[in-house]
């Protein structure tokens, strides 16, 4: 998955807007609250997780998957896109989204699955 894709998913699900982040990258919020960011040369993301899955994904392949932060039951999951599995990672983020949206937009979404 590219940046272009990741762009294409992320502003498909309900209520996303890109802004620009706090340096300069792309940032992705849901009711002004952030939950993924590219990088500034676009060749990674970072993202809202529970702890338990972002230390999962590091040890399963920390070529792949590195942690960026943790706090309280989050953990933010820093990914490489030209490494990672499409399908794995589209999961991931739409999870992320989840973690951040409100009810009536996660109803929404999975409605129109």
């Amino acid at each position: 998955m590219d940046a272009a894709a990741v762009r294409k998913l992320m502003l498909g699900l309900p209520g996303v807007e890109e802004r620009e982040g706090w340096a300069g990258q792309p940032a992705y919020r849901v009711r002004k609250k952030g939950f993924a960011y590219l990088s500034e040369d676009e060749t990674s993301v970072m993202f809202k997780a529970l702890r338990e899955e972002q230390e999962a994904m590091v040890a399963e392949d920390p070529e792949v998957y590195s942690a960026w932060w943790s706090a309280g039951r989050f953990g933010w999951l820093g990914v490489e896109l030209a490494t990672a599995d499409e399908d794995e990672l589209r999961e991931l983020l739409i999870e992320a989204w989840r973690l951040t949206a409100p009810k009536y937009l996660v109803a929404q979404l999975d409605q129109n699955a």
